[in-house]
């Protein structure tokens, strides 16, 4: 059988939420979490999503590309930078649409945050058979609308084990 090609899709907002605002916080090593990624779930491509550019980060957005990930930002109006979070989720589940329906040429999708708001998603997926995990940053962030999704299809990053493998 021929190597899975799969997709990742990542909340950055969501991550970043989940493991440093947290009763004990880390921080993830972002070539360690590509490495990850491609070993364990034979992600090709790992779009990291975050809401939009802050000239400050370009240190942060320079990281995270070299490492791998193909960075997207939310579209905005610069007027309401400040007045408005950087809610990736709506451009996430447009893109992973879109790539079904112009029939890309992947596998499956791994998505990894905690937010409740891709359940719909993550059922579809399922159904199509084009779902192989969601993974949650702790157990703290994970929405309880996951409770019903059998345990193949979700993860931890916050699970020692894994842990070790992606944290600076």
């Amino acid at each position: 059988m021929a190597r899975e090609n799969n997709y990742a899709f990542i909340d950055g907002q969501n991550v970043y939420m989940g493991t440093t605002k947290i009763s004990v916080p880390w921080r993830i090593n972002f070539k360690k979490l590509r490495v990850y990624l491609k070993d364990k779930y034979h992600v090709e491509i790992a779009y990291y999503f975050l809401g939009f550019v802050i000239e400050e980060k370009r240190d942060l957005y320079l990281k995270i590309q070299e490492a791998g990930f193909v960075l997207v930002f939310r579209e905005h109006n610069a007027l309401m930078i400040g007045h408005k979070k950087g809610n990736v989720d709506a451009d996430i589940v447009f893109l992973i649409m879109k790539k079904l329906y112009q029939k890309e040429a992947f596998d499956k999708i791994v998505l990894i945050s905690g937010d409740g708001d891709y359940k719909r998603l993550v059922d579809f997926l399922i159904e199509e058979k084009r779902f192989k995990k969601i993974l949650f940053p702790n157990n703290e962030f994970a929405s309880s609308l996951y409770k019903s999704l059998g345990s193949e299809y979700y993860a931890y990053l916050s699970d020692k084990n894994v842990k070790k493998k992606i944290m600076q």
